[in-house]
């Protein structure tokens, strides 16, 4: 019954969100409640409800369409959804900022506690964009893979044979506390958030700039609020999407970011593993940073197979990694040059 009421992506937010709170082990109750804030974004929201009562409308008329379409479509209403289920009733909020969206949602949680404003978020994002519409929309932009005979090695970034990304679904949350609050708790701390950047390419609406300018400055911006080195940074989570021009100004990007320890840097795109969750992925790939940590092991971009010329860093090829992490970083770019 109330399946009935939600978009899929809100399901896959609440799933992801149980499952970080049961992580944690934070009992939400009344003596803390206004102090743990929701904070989960989607890059499309419901787009399979919008097609779904679309054509409601279209075959019966108006009185055809669910009471349920507004409220399972609109892209805060997965936090809204966490919020009533598990009674947080701290900052709750949303944001839709395309294939960025998850990133900006934990970024955001991080200043929100920082600020003194939350004790705890629960953050990330989810997306559930699988539809007729949407893969046909992406297909008309030219940015999903072709290699629809060989669909589990489609996914390869900085492969000089990628021809585009794969359109993945579901949902990364995380849960953020204030490190006292997390301490005096005896909460089970598995990485501490120490600096977030952002920045804007003022350039096209779904193109980067070639000199990978905008990624840049965000990348930067986040050494520079942790108060580190670049050369302190162990392991990457890249964007990369597998698309031609993505993964090579990503990597442009990373050379002015880090200088010479760009050759030194490991990094990865797990999205050659999960395909691009759009607004999901920022969420889902902080999570994979984190787990990087704990588990001192850098993930692998697979079918890597066919090195790039322009793209010659160190992408953790096929195998993953053992080695020590210290420090991840996580990057999450959009369209709209977010």
């Amino acid at each position: 019954k109330e399946v009935k009421k939600l978009g899929r992506f809100m399901m896959f937010a609440i799933a992801a969100a149980d499952e970080a709170l049961a992580s944690s082990g934070l009992k939400i109750d009344a003596s803390n409640a206004e102090n743990v804030g929701v904070y989960i974004g989607s890059g499309i929201g419901g787009f399979e409800v919008i097609e779904r009562e679309h054509s409601k409308l279209l075959e019966g008329g108006p009185s055809k369409i669910s009471p349920f379409f507004i409220p399972a479509t609109i892209v805060n209403l997965a936090s809204g959804q966490v919020s009533i289920r598990t009674g947080a009733k701290g900052p709750n909020s949303a944001v839709a900022t395309a294939c960025t969206t998850g990133a900006h949602a934990v970024g955001d949680s991080f200043k929100i506690i920082q600020r003194g404003d939350a004790d705890a978020m629960i953050c990330g994002g989810a997306e559930a964009a699988i539809t007729p519409l949407s893969v046909g929309g992406f297909a008309a932009l030219r940015a999903l893979s072709t290699r629809n005979d060989d669909p589990q090695r489609a996914s390869r970034p900085w492969d000089k044979d990628r021809d585009g990304f794969v359109i993945g679904e579901g949902a990364g949350i995380l849960m953020l506390e204030e490190l006292e609050f997390a301490k005096a708790r005896g909460a089970n701390i598995l990485a501490e958030i120490v600096g977030y950047g952002m920045s804007g390419d003022a350039f096209h609406m779904t193109a980067p700039s070639e000199d990978g300018d905008g990624p840049f400055r965000m990348m930067r911006a986040a050494i520079r609020d942790a108060g580190i080195q670049p050369a302190e940074v162990d392991y990457l989570n890249a964007h990369a999407t597998s698309t031609d021009l993505g993964d090579k100004i990503e990597t442009t990007a990373i050379k002015r970011a880090f200088g010479d320890h760009a050759y030194k840097l490991a990094i990865s795109s797990t999205k050659s593993m999960t395909g691009h969750l759009l607004g999901g992925a920022g969420g889902l790939e902080a999570g994979i940073a984190v787990l990087a940590i704990r588990d001192q092991i850098a993930p692998p971009t697979i079918n890597h197979e066919t090195p790039d010329p322009a793209c010659d860093l160190d992408y953790i090829p096929n195998v993953a990694r053992p080695m020590k992490i210290n420090i991840a970083m996580s990057n999450s770019f959009g369209f709209g040059g977010t």
